[in-house]
């Protein structure tokens, strides 16, 4: 019998009990559009996550102070007071596989004009802080040398900084802002860049000169942290080893001392964070993938029943000269067709779930071509799997006690 006649003869027994047969694919297509749109949240938000820290700079490795024990406590690493310029100094000169290093002093406070005031954050850094960060200069200039040199009260800010003190839409370029009481001038504004993986408002920022705040408003001589650009993301393990090394003659550690400082990497963090997104995927498509398993047992059951329905036909079948093996493929092709159409059904409820679950929740979501090329596969092998008993029950039927089966 051609495969031709097998599907036809599969399409009238369906027809037969349209809604039997869309409960029995009811399973693969909750299964398959759970699968969908598992998949698709999951491979958005690793999308997502790799997009927003790479545009941190994927390159980028950050320099930390090492919690410290004194007097047998342990303090802690924001306190402790290991990292200073002659480090970025050092950085600087020795470090061959870095391209740029910037020290890092903040504060937070309120950030007033006129009337209006904002609670933001003061990042400070040399002329190398927006390369190694991927801020973009929107309006007016970036500080330069001299202003880091001299300590000038200069800023740039981001946009939330921007909507709350200037809510008018007039240009802060050439305004002056106070932050914790001392004055600074608006130089430029910043491209915003919106929230962080991490729920962090980006544009929330003001940044100004390190000098200036370690100086003018925090008054230290140390550096909270040290950011820095890898040659490239690839060597950035390298870098990590060069600059632990450079550090450690610096800061004069003998062998065996523990480092009073750390180095991360952004391409640790992208590492890690792709792991927990991609474990967390792998965790949510395998619950939906027992969907799958339930519809095919569904159709298992639906399968005995219909051979068990059929028999005389199936008996009389024989007696005109069907094989065992034209029955057999009659019924597997009849579980096949109804888990690949639940399948069909499944990825366009899935694909529709994934758009909706985008729009109204804003979670981004990414529907792969491998994940739709999967979901039929698993459709057609839970139609054979679970199809081929039935069937196999069926053509190995007596045709003389098919016949006289009432």
């Amino acid at each position: 019998m051609s495969v031709f006649n097998l599907i036809r003869l599969a399409l009238l027994a369906l027809q037969r009990n349209k809604l039997r047969a869309f409960l029995t694919m009811l399973g693969i297509i909750i299964g398959v559009a759970a699968v969908i749109a598992m998949v698709a949240i999951g491979q958005g938000s690793k999308e997502s996550i790799q997009t927003q820290l790479g545009n941190m700079g994927s390159n980028m490795v950050t320099i930390m102070p090492a919690s410290n024990v004194a007097g047998g406590a342990r303090l802690d690493a924001s306190t402790v007071q290991t990292l200073t310029i002659a480090d970025v100094r050092a950085l600087q000169k020795q470090a061959t596989l870095l391209t740029a290093v910037s020290p890092v002093s903040s504060s937070k406070g309120q950030a007033i004009s006129g009337a209006l005031n904002w609670p933001t954050t003061l990042q400070g850094g040399n002329t190398d802080y927006f390369d190694i960060r991927k801020l973009t200069l929107k309006d007016g200039i970036l500080f330069s040398e001299s202003d880091v040199a001299s300590a000038a009260k200069v800023c740039i800010i981001g946009q939330t900084v921007i909507d709350n003190l200037f809510p008018s839409g007039e240009s802060p370029i050439g305004k002056i802002i106070r932050f914790n009481k001392i004055p600074l001038q608006v130089i430029g504004t910043l491209v915003p860049k919106g929230q962080s993986s991490f729920g962090q408002d980006q544009d929330d920022i003001i940044v100004a000169p390190y000098t200036t705040i370690m100086k003018r408003v925090l008054a230290t001589t140390y550096l909270q942290n040290i950011f820095a650009s890898a040659v490239s993301e690839d060597q950035s393990d390298a870098a990590v080893d060069q600059i632990t090394t450079i550090l450690r003659e610096t800061h004069r550690l003998r062998p065996g001392d523990e480092n009073n400082f750390q180095v991360r990497t952004m391409a640790e963090l992208i590492k890690t964070l792709s792991s927990t997104s991609s474990l967390l995927t792998i965790l949510l498509t395998a619950i939906a993938g027992i969907s799958l398993i339930i519809g095919g047992i569904g159709i298992m059951n639906i399968m005995y029943v219909s051979v068990t329905e059929r028999t005389r036909e199936i008996g009389l079948r024989m007696s005109i000269g069907a094989r065992g093996r034209d029955i057999l493929l009659q019924f597997l092709v009849e579980a096949i067709l109804i888990s690949v159409t639940g399948g069909i059904i499944g990825v366009i409820l899935g694909v529709s779930a994934s758009t909706i679950i985008s729009l109204t929740l804003g979670w981004p979501t990414l529907v792969s071509q491998s994940s739709i090329v999967l979901s039929f596969m698993v459709c057609a092998l839970t139609g054979v799997f679970f199809g081929y008993y039935p069937a196999l029950k069926a053509s190995r039927l007596d045709p003389i006690e098919a016949l006289r089966y009432e």
